[in-house]
């Protein structure tokens, strides 16, 4: 963090400690302690930890409604893919926000409705990239099915950090592989043979990749 403007390093080292610690575990004296700044510099550039929550959200936020905007022109499967990586990225990159989702959108009350936002923003863009798939006849599935692809898509996206947690060996890090391979394989039954077939090879090898990826461990 050499270099770094203080503010710059208090959010820095605030969201480090809560995708370590969790949010709820984490003081403004610890974040203090960890920078060995004084509470009064702290809290000069941020008066509480509601403000470094806020903060950081809004970095989250404008990242991630980045990466989710609706892509303008064709592109092939193989950039859906890369745009799903990035998102689990970003998710990774801000955990804390998605392992302890309920109770933060209870006590941060200005962010839940931002939270929901974005929710319902994955979804539309799923819905609309699976629909784009389907009229160029890579995907074969009803409409029906259409629909609840796009929410189990976006289900997971939301939810696998804690489920990570649960089933992780290593609880402290985020199997951003295992995630993405377990989205593809949801999406892999509706694809055409030869799309299908592909995305199974690219699967088998985030999970080839993934932290201590062992069998036990496999979607």
């Amino acid at each position: 963090m050499a270099g770094m403007k203080t503010r710059e390093r208090i959010a820095m080292a605030s969201l480090s400690l809560f995708n370590h610690f969790g949010e709820p575990n984490v003081t403004t004296l610890q974040i203090a302690d960890e920078l060995n700044i004084s509470p009064g510099n702290l809290y000069y550039h941020f008066k509480n930890k509601t403000e470094i929550i806020n903060d950081l959200f809004g970095r989250f936020e404008r990242q991630m409604l980045n990466l989710i905007s609706a892509p303008d022109a064709e592109v092939s499967i193989d950039d859906y893919w890369i745009v799903l990586h990035l998102v689990f990225e970003c998710i990774a990159e801000y955990q804390f926000l998605y392992k302890d989702l309920v109770n933060i959108l209870q006590r941060y009350e200005r962010i839940a409705p931002r939270f929901r936002k974005i929710l319902n923003r994955k979804l539309a863009v799923t819905h609309s990239v699976l629909q784009r798939l389907k009229e160029r006849h890579v995907i074969d599935a009803a409409d029906s099915e259409l629909a609840a692809l796009a929410h189990n898509v976006v289900l997971t996206l939301t939810w696998w950090p804690s489920y990570d947690v649960v089933t992780a060996k290593l609880p402290q890090e985020m199997d951003l592989n295992r995630g993405i391979a377990q989205t593809i394989s949801q999406v892999a039954p509706y694809l055409r043979e030869a799309e299908r077939a592909e995305v199974l090879a690219l699967s088998r090898e985030y999970l080839a990749t993934a932290p201590g990826g062992s069998p036990e461990r496999e979607v």
